[in-house]
């Protein structure tokens, strides 16, 4: 089964990363609030970062790597 890690930018401009098997249906559970901690109080304006994996560790891996980059680098990432 294929993995996604994606980035969301929020309304307040700053930027979530994740891993889902489904980015359309982890992004609606975002929206409504069932989503992480970290969008109920910055919601989701749109998936901006979308990368196919195909196993959840590697997913995993990469989210990891991604959550230490400055936002710098990831609106590099994301311009690509």
């Amino acid at each position: 089964m294929k993995y996604y890690l994606y980035i969301l930018q929020t309304v307040d401009n700053t930027l979530y990363c994740g891993i889902a098997r489904d980015v359309e249906k982890r992004f609606i559970q975002h929206l409504s609030g069932k989503g992480a901690k970290y969008t109920r109080s910055h919601k989701p304006l749109k998936i901006v970062y979308t990368k196919e994996f195909d196993s959840r560790s590697e997913a995993q891996k990469e989210e990891y790597r991604i959550k230490h980059l400055s936002k710098k680098e990831k609106m590099n990432l994301i311009e690509g």
